[in-house]
């Protein structure tokens, strides 16, 4: 059995957004043992520098796709190891990481419950950095085994190795997409360690009349606010948040507190992190509509395709709000998904 090559390939229902773009090729990688032959076929490829593909819900496709794409589907979730304190958890970088988290529960396993309902797949996780809710999945990251598409060769990345920031990671910088992660571990802890620093979660517990809240209990929480204020992209084409929220020095946050009352702000690691929502709300973008291409009525940092937005139209719409953000506040904003295709921000 090879991987599975398909020629002129629909992406419509590959990326959440739901733009109607094709690939060239597309692999689908199904299992492990495929990779060599697939890494064969690539070398033969007239066009170098293959396109991984998880579950697309961090992507911005902004044209038909030359390069190589690979789908990965490699699926699997195991316990490696455990005791009374902590079990080592491992899952194929092609299953549902909300998949991941439910399963995790059911293990008894606490650590992952504030990601509940991230989009995606697992080996997407440690490439973003995902996080949620006071929470990253980086801190209970034990290792990932990733191959180099270029040699071939297999390894294993560790917490340092991966060197995580927020929303980052080596394989978001530049040579880091040389990378295809094939799975991902976590340390999750036997005993209940729940975060309910935002009050949110809180709330939404005591509207439960939930008191001790379990590990199951704190994930369904933020499941429930999470589709209270965020589309679902089976319904309304979205990658969540396209924005990350800025990280600024202390100087300039207090100056923009003095002219902005009410910009939240929080200390990260010696600066100060802006919420991007805040202030795209603030810019007048909230509920805004070009054509099919908008920004979402009840949460202005999520973009969303109300139909048949293209990628370009989505990324006009995102270049109108960051040079709007800049010009009030001083402040650049980045964006959270990949762009891929002709066009770039």
């Amino acid at each position: 059995m090879a991987a599975v090559r398909i020629a002129d390939a629909p992406l419509g229902a590959l990326n959440t957004f739901g733009i109607e773009a094709r690939a060239r090729v597309l692999w689908r990688l199904e299992a492990l043992d495929d990779l060599p032959g697939l890494l064969a076929a690539l070398r033969a490829d007239p066009v170098a520098d293959p396109l991984v593909l998880g579950g697309g819900s961090n992507l911005l496709i902004t044209g038909d796709i030359d390069r190589p794409v690979i789908q990965v589907a490699l699926a699997g979730r195991r316990v490696l190891a455990g005791d009374d304190a902590s079990v080592l958890i491992e899952a194929g970088a092609g299953e549902s990481w909300d998949g991941l988290v439910r399963w995790s529960l059911a293990q008894g396993a606490w650590g992952l419950e504030n990601l509940a309902l991230i989009p995606g797949t697992v080996g997407a996780a440690p490439i973003q950095n995902i996080g949620a809710y006071g929470v990253e999945q980086r801190e209970t990251f034990d290792s990932l085994d990733a191959t180099d598409l270029l040699t071939g060769t297999a390894r294993r990345f560790d917490a340092a190795d991966c060197a995580f920031g927020y929303r980052d990671s080596v394989f978001k910088r530049p040579g880091g997409d040389r990378w295809l992660v094939t799975a991902v571990r976590y340390r999750l802890s036997r005993r209940p360690l729940p975060r309910l620093d935002y009050g949110e979660i809180r709330d939404e517990l005591a509207r439960a009349g939930c008191t001790a809240p379990t590990a199951v209990d704190v994930a369904d929480a933020v499941s429930a606010i999470r589709r209270r204020r965020l589309p679902d992209p089976a319904v309304l084409g979205n990658a969540g948040s396209f924005f990350k929220n800025p990280l600024v020095e202390p100087a300039l946050a207090q100056a923009l507190a003095a002219r902005e009352p009410g910009l939240p702000a929080w200390p990260a690691g010696g600066q100060v992190k802006l919420s991007a929502a805040w202030m795209i709300d603030r810019c007048g973008w909230k509920g805004h509509r070009d054509g099919d291409a908008g920004v979402h009525a009840a949460h202005a940092l999520v973009l969303v395709n109300h139909g048949h937005a293209g990628g370009p139209a989505l990324l006009a719409l995102a270049r109108r709000i960051r040079d709007s953000v800049h010009a009030r506040f001083g402040v650049e904003l980045e964006p959270e998904p990949v762009v891929v295709g002709p066009a770039r921000l």
